[in-house]
């Protein structure tokens, strides 16, 4: 899964052809830990239809203060360079996929 920081954040999230779930995560956080798994299956699942990318808050925090993460796991969805939707804890991917399917 590819690791976006700030110096990535606007070719791969913002200028994206596809829809973009962006992980904001911590290395530290236990329910970031479990979604991980999740996060890789939907990406494998979606294939070139959409992306799925992580961003650590500890290295990136200009963009977690942008996208107002104030807890993780904080998922947020962008199409078209713009925040489509977001969840924040961890959930079912079966939460993710309904909200990703919105958005192809």
């Amino acid at each position: 899964m590819l690791h976006v920081k700030s110096d990535t954040f606007q070719k791969e999230v913002m200028e994206s052809k596809v829809p973009v779930l962006v992980d904001f995560f911590a290395t530290w956080c236990g329910p970031c830990s479990m979604m991980g798994p999740v996060l890789e299956q939907l990406q494998q699942e979606y294939g070139e239809k959409a992306k799925v990318v992580k961003v650590d808050i500890d290295q990136a925090m200009d963009l977690a203060q942008k996208y107002q993460v104030m807890s993780v796991p904080n998922m947020i969805f962008f199409k078209g360079g713009k925040v489509a939707d977001s969840v924040v804890g961890a959930v079912p991917a079966s939460v993710l996929k309904e909200k990703m399917d919105k958005l192809l």
